[in-house]
């Protein structure tokens, strides 16, 4: 699932303004441990400055107007608190002009759009989506995240327009276009200080709007959390958060930090809650170093409410997370980053992101994130991406870290330099390395340094729920994927892919080794499942096993090889027991676009590097309702203008389907052991001269249903393969 363009906006959006204030309040606690005696000065402890950390709350009633709350209990509320009370402040935020193209580039908060009228009867938080369906102009619109549509072809007349709650809307006059969409969230909750408490009665700085009889009154630390970092930073201190539970109303900065450390006292028990809140728990603006360590951050979306993507009317993707996010940390440009010990669940969009400035091949920012670590940490219950980079950030690792339900993926990122090791992932989707966002253009500088270089090994990957793998996409070049253990897997594991959806370049330079590969399932529902999935260019894939325990399993492929990808050499692999052993595909095209009768656009075959083949000399051969029906010999690819370009002129349209190989593919087939499969060895691609399958046994093993050891239908060179079992009478083992 490739929802990548929402990651640039939504780091923008994670994190709201936060303004500071608080008092002093009681201390407590101890400061951290390998602070060394009397040097108490280095740390400020946060409940010396106002914040409360209490899980407590209770019931009030609010007047309109009125400043003045009566609780049930004021317990623990002390002057100077920060307090968050529901249902009794109507309020519009986060209005959002979405534009009718990609709707992530030049998002605005110049809506023009007038809004009234919520009676707070559907919730203390509920967020209205209008976009423009037709160019008449009509709207669609929605008030539970785009999982249902209440009103389509709605007429747009500049006057009041009732939706749902009572909330009305004015939409401006301007050019409206299909594909427009404008956001904003309907909510009734109060954030404010506390200037005075009598009895039962507390007093606060603003007033309420609404009068409500049943309000819930809780502490909000906000704004004491964000004094206390806002402070360390100015007098070059470390930050001590005592066990307790930390409401948020909006997300925390660290802006401009030279050196500091936050810190809790407890991994379990001192909690970042922003479940009522948007934004980042911790917010990394810039600065040269920050450690984050010992923390529970808790958002409020988890894996079932995830609202998921629609398309727009204009035809592009968008991810309705980014009209209720929040996030647990993102990064913007620090340039040394290290979180230990930090957990993090039910997060709405990605849980630990980065999205600022980086390197464009020698041309260096001024600053930049040049180190970021994720140790021991874990993401449980999120419904968006457990780590993502959607910017170039260098040397980010996810070390020893645990993932337990990430609706997107357990990583994606287009970040350089990247170690993904001895983690163990569950129910997510997979570890993507490369992905660039496809808001950005095919940029020179990745010629120049590459993109997506990184190390996958030594994780466990449990199939139990999503099971997304390892995949290398979009651009990546030098990726090591070794030594992962997949257990129970009921998905693809490993795909080395050459797909260049958005413009993006092709991957290439990939290992594969070590992996030891179980898909074995006994659920419900099995999926056809690949084991290992090569049509990236430059792959070696060697002394891994893929297998399925006990009986075969048709629904599984151990190997498998697309025609376009030249210099793969596959050796001393063991496939055991599934419903094919090693295939190949053929690599197909579509036209989308002739600007004369050699000269085409074309979706399905990867938009190559401009210091790649170009596609010269390649053979392509048209089809027709599947079947050959004509060759043409490519001249070659322009990877400016994406045009390819045939020797000889050819009658050809748009939705002309095609194949295309290489007159010299450089496969190197050798040493495998194959045995137990139904379909052992499938070489159905086209093949060159220089495609060898060489020195492999090929065993029948227990598939009782297997009739052919190899079948070949392309140009293989098949020298010195043993093949056992296949002796039988009508049996042969190989069928050309």
């Amino acid at each position: 699932m490739q929802r990548f363009s929402c990651c640039r906006w939504l780091l923008v959006t994670l994190i709201a303004t936060v303004a500071a204030g608080g008092e002093p309040g009681p201390k407590s606690a101890s400061l951290p441990n390998r602070q060394a005696e009397g040097d108490t000065n280095a740390w400020l402890n946060v409940r010396d400055l106002g914040a409360s950390g209490s899980k407590f709350e209770t019931r009030g009633s609010t007047t309109d107007g009125s400043k003045q709350i009566t609780v049930a209990n004021a317990s623990d509320f002390k002057v100077g608190q920060g307090v968050m009370v529901s249902r009794c402040n109507i309020r519009y935020v986060n209005p959002t002009l979405w534009g009718p193209g990609e709707p992530y580039i030049g998002a605005s908060k110049d809506t023009g759009m007038g809004i009234r009228g919520y009676d707070g009867a559907a919730g203390s938080w509920i967020v209205f989506l209008l976009e423009m369906d037709s160019a008449e102009p009509t709207f669609r619109w929605s008030e539970d995240l785009a999982r249902n549509w209440k009103g389509t072809k709605v007429p747009v007349t500049y006057d009041w327009q009732p939706l749902g709650g009572g909330v009305e809307v004015r939409f401006s006059r301007r050019d409206w276009k299909p594909g427009h969409m404008i956001s904003f969230s309907a909510r009734d909750q109060l954030v404010s200080t506390i200037e005075k408490i009598e009895g039962n009665v507390l007093t606060l700085r603003d007033g309420a709007n609404r009068t409500a009889g049943d309000a819930v009154v809780r502490h909000c630390d906000s704004m004491a959390l964000q004094a206390a970092f806002d402070r360390a930073i100015r007098e070059k201190k470390n930050v001590f958060i005592p066990i307790g539970r930390y409401r948020l109303a909006t997300g925390l900065f660290v802006r401009n930090a030279g050196a500091i450390a936050i810190e809790g006292q407890s991994s379990e028990d001192t909690i970042l809650d922003i479940s009522d809140g948007q934004g980042a728990c911790l917010a990394l603006d810039r600065g040269t170093e920050v450690t984050v360590r010992n923390l529970r951050l808790v958002g409020h979306t988890g894996l079932a409410e995830q609202p998921g993507a629609f398309r727009t009317s204009s035809g592009f993707s968008f991810w309705a997370c980014t009209l209720k996010s929040c996030s647990g940390a993102s990064i913007n440009g620090t340039e040394r980053v290290l979180f230990e010990n930090v957990h993090a669940s039910r997060m709405a969009s990605e849980c630990f992101i980065s999205g600022g400035p980086y390197r464009r091949g020698a041309e260096e920012p001024k600053q930049y994130t040049k180190s970021a670590t994720y140790l021991r940490c874990s993401v449980t219950d999120c419904a968006a991406n457990a780590f993502n980079n959607c910017d170039f950030a260098e040397n980010t690792s996810v070390l020893y870290c645990r993932i337990n339900g990430a609706g997107w993926h357990a990583y994606e990122g287009s970040g350089r330099f990247i170690r993904f090791i001895g983690n163990y992932v569950r129910n997510a989707g997979p570890v993507t390395i490369g992905d660039i966002p496809h808001t950005l253009p095919r940029l020179d500088h990745y010629h120049d340094l590459g993109i997506g270089q990184a190390v996958v090994r030594d994780n466990v990957f449990e199939g139990i729920g999503r099971c997304g793998g390892v995949t290398a996409i979009y651009g990546t070049t030098q990726v090591v994927i070794a030594n992962n253990l997949f257990i129970n897997y009921n998905g693809n594991a490993i795909h080395a892919s050459s797909a260049t959806v958005h413009n993006n370049y092709p991957s290439r330079n990939i290992t594969i080794s070590g992996n030891i590969i179980d898909l074995t399932y006994a659920g419900e529902k099995p999926s056809s499942r690949i084991g290992i999935n090569v049509s990236a260019s430059d792959t070696l894939v060697h002394d891994n096993q893929i297998y399925v325990r006990g009986a075969c399993d048709a629904k599984v492929t151990g190997l498998q090889f697309r025609d376009g990808a030249l210099n793969v050499n596959a050796h001393d692999n063991l496939i055991r027991n599934c419903g094919r052993g090693i295939t190949t595909q053929r690599l197909s095209g579509t036209i989308t676009e002739t600007a004369d009768s050699r000269t085409f656009r074309q979706t399905g075959l990867p938009l190559e590097w401009r210091t790649s083949h170009l596609y010269r000399n390649w053979n392509l051969v048209w089809l027709k309702s599947n079947k050959p029906v004509g060759e043409s010999v490519m001249d070659g690819y322009d990877p400016a203008a994406l045009q390819f370009k045939l020797k000889e002129p050819r009658d050809m349209k748009v939705g002309d389907g095609f194949e295309v190989f290489p007159p010299s593919a450089n496969w190197n087939i050798h040493d495998n052991t194959i045995t137990g499969c139904q379909q052992p060895v499938t070489l159905t691609g086209y093949g060159s001269d220089s495609s060898f399958f060489r020195d492999n046994l090929v065993e029948r093993g227990g598939a009782t249903n297997a009739t052919q050891a190899i079948v070949i239908t392309g140009r293989f060179q098949l020298n010195g393969n043993h093949i056992a079992g296949f002796d039988e009478k009508n049996n042969p083992g190989i069928k050309p």
